[in-house]
């Protein structure tokens, strides 16, 4: 997920935003929220009271599988979650979330009108349905009757209404870029709404599955003290550090909501997260360590929960600028890159290779026909050669502000280019400002991005030829027709072969470098049901806390 902080910094998940990882460390305002229960382990005993994942540690775990009849959802029980990506500038607000913590927060307290499946599609939750017309400009959506906020009042279309008007406009929300194209929304019962854009989107029911885009009541601004139609309201909220949920009474999700609570204790650090799930003081946590995966899975008490999702690092280089206006000079980088060694280096081979364009093999769109791009020294040699470059300056800048393992990536596609008689340079730049300095400058960049519940919207921030985080400056009429084309076709098959032809395109003439994609790792104990993999963000897609139960 880089969202959610300035254009300039792409580091977090955001839907419009580029791109999304954990943030480490944290600084800004203090605590706030008060510690109404007083139960549960601190953050101090979870930082510092975990032992290094180990043999000595594995012996520890009491063996004990789950009965059949434990995968049956029970009701009540509290859930502990240990989760990183969080930070003391947290806040309830839904315009400013931007990561992990907060997003599992928000589906705890929320809905929004439309959920992202396990099937990466959109399916239906505060909206019944939805119908576009004109092209995919216009959209009627039917809002679910019969609902109400922790308040008492009945969710309506006011309510519709000025939840998505508070990512339109001048606003500091992530979401602002998804809703730009919309030009208005208004009430046409009170059911239902209508929506119109400026230009055809059949992806737009998925845009708004985007966990900004939740509902409130119309006018509501008390963000310290959130009301939600989740199963879940704030018992404490203490920015980067705990957050508590307790039950907010009967949920109107009837395969859903089964816990009396769940506790968020915020720990950024990989290591300190996989001590407090193996030492039992949390339940679940994000971001295995996939060094440790192995270990994890021989348990008998533990258990790993692993998506393929969209996640993935790219090396950029912008197709205008010398020497990589040479389509040659391009093939022949892509030939040069060991797919398989960075999965295996970056990830201990838990993601999948890519193939130089950004849709993975979870997304319904994904082109599987196309032929598989390889580390072929002779090929590589061979467009090198064909180039004809008299003095090639092939400087890869990298930092691992761009994203952890970032420079071992650089470096390892410096050695497979120099079996290749390839010579690249990888300069190493300051962490600080990486993304203010040198992404979008240089013309060979290393960096990364979270992936989009959509193709077409994957490929038009990224790839349209006026997209402002255009990184490799690709720049094709007949891709940007094709775009075009794609999100205004509601016909699934011919959705369907215009993004195959704009993946093909991307594959075998563009600038980007895509080795690999990597799965989203979350570990729990084998208690905890309903956690299943999803390939949109950890923690099941954000939606843990409504969806999980603790076996009895």
């Amino acid at each position: 997920m880089r969202p959610g902080a300035a254009a300039t910094s792409p580091g977090r998940q955001l839907m419009e935003d580029p791109h999304s990882d954990a943030r480490q460390g944290s600084s800004g305002k203090g605590r706030s929220g008060q510690d109404v229960s007083g139960t549960g382990p601190s953050r101090r005993d979870l930082l510092t009271g975990g032992l290094a994942l180990g043999a000595a540690a594995m012996p520890a775990l009491i063996p004990g599988r789950a009965r059949a009849d434990e995968d049956r959802p029970t009701p009540g029980g509290t859930l502990r979650l240990g989760l990183g990506g969080g930070s003391t500038t947290d806040s309830l607000d839904p315009r400013a979330w931007d990561d992990s913590v907060m997003i599992a927060t928000a589906f705890g307290l929320y809905n929004g009108l439309v959920e992202n499946s396990a099937e990466n599609r959109p399916e239906p939750e505060l909206a019944t349905g939805w119908e576009p017309s004109d092209g995919a400009r216009t959209w009627l959506f039917t809002l679910r009757r019969g609902v109400h906020f922790h308040n008492g009042k009945e969710f309506d279309a006011d309510d519709a209404i000025y939840s998505l008007n508070l990512h339109r406009g001048d606003t500091p929300s992530g979401a602002a870029g998804v809703m730009k194209p919309v030009t208005s929304v208004r009430k046409v019962d009170r059911a239902t709404i209508e929506v119109r854009l400026a230009s055809a989107n059949a992806d737009f029911a998925t845009v708004l599955s985007d966990y900004h885009i939740v509902m409130v009541p119309a006018g509501f601004t008390d963000w310290a003290r959130p009301v939600g139609t989740g199963a879940f309201a704030v018992e404490l909220f203490d920015p980067g550090v705990r957050i508590s949920l307790k039950k907010a009474g009967a949920y109107w999700k009837p395969d859903r909501g089964h816990l009396d609570a769940v506790e968020i204790t915020v720990i950024n650090e990989t290591a300190a997260r996989m001590n407090a799930l193996i030492l039992g003081q949390v339940d679940a946590i994000n971001r295995a360590d996939p060094r440790t995966v192995s270990r994890v899975e021989r348990s008998p008490t533990l258990g790993i929960v692993r998506a393929a999702g969209g996640w993935y690092p790219v090396m950029a280089m912008m197709d205008d600028r010398d020497p990589y206006n040479s389509l040659d000079l391009r093939q022949a980088l892509k030939h040069a890159v060991d797919r398989d060694a960075m999965v295996k280096t970056l990830f201990s081979g838990y993601g999948t290779v890519g193939n130089d364009h950004p849709i993975p093999r979870s997304d319904p769109y994904y082109n599987g026909t196309l032929p598989q791009l390889g580390y072929d020294p002779d090929r590589a040699r061979f467009h090198f050669a064909k180039a004809g470059l008299s003095n090639p300056k092939i400087v890869l800048q990298t930092s691992d502000a761009a994203f952890n393992g970032a420079v071992d990536m650089a470096t390892l596609f410096q050695g497979t280019a120099g079996k290749c008689d390839i010579p690249v340079e990888v300069r190493r730049e300051p962490a600080d400002g990486y993304f203010s300095n040198v992404w979008l400058k240089g013309a060979f960049v290393a960096s990364y991005w979270g992936g989009r519940p959509s193709a077409t919207q994957m490929l038009e921030i990224a790839y349209q030829s006026q997209a402002p985080w255009n990184e490799s400056h690709w720049s094709d009429p007949l891709f940007d027709r094709l775009l075009a084309e794609a999100q205004a076709e509601v016909d699934d098959v011919k959705r369907r072969n215009a993004i195959w032809d704009m993946q093909a395109m991307l594959a075998e003439r563009s600038g980007t470098l895509i080795p690999c994609f990597r799965d989203w790792l979350d570990a729990h104990n084998r208690k905890v049901g309903g956690h299943t993999p999803h390939s949109g963000f950890d923690m099941d897609n954000g939606r843990i806390a409504e969806k999980a139960w603790i076996k009895t």
